[in-house]
C-alpha cells in the first residue's frame, strides 16, 4: 500500500474521501489513455504517480467549476 494513503492528511488535504478517490480515478484514466505524468516516474506505478502528483499540488480538485465548497470553508 502506498504510504501517503495510510494518513488521513491526504484525505483531508482533497476535502474527504469520496473526492480523493474521484481525482485518483480521473487522473489514473488519464495517465492510462496516454497522458504524461507531471512528476518524475521513475520505477512509480500509475496510481503512486497520481498520489505523488496529488502530494506535490500538480493536480487539485477545480472546485470552483465544480461547485464544490473548498476543504475548511464550511
Amino acid at each position: 500500500m502506498i504510504e501517503a494513503l495510510k494518513s488521513d492528511a491526504i484525505v483531508e488535504k482533497m476535502g474527504g474521501r469520496f473526492k480523493l478517490t474521484a481525482l485518483i480515478q480521473r487522473r489514473l484514466g488519464e495517465l492510462i489513455d496516454g497522458a504524461r505524468p507531471l512528476v518524475e516516474r521513475g520505477s512509480m506505478s500509475d496510481l503512486e504517480v497520481v498520489i505523488e502528483e496529488i502530494l506535490q499540488d500538480k493536480i487539485t480538485i477545480d472546485y470552483e467549476a465544480s461547485n464544490l465548497p473548498e476543504p475548511g470553508s464550511r
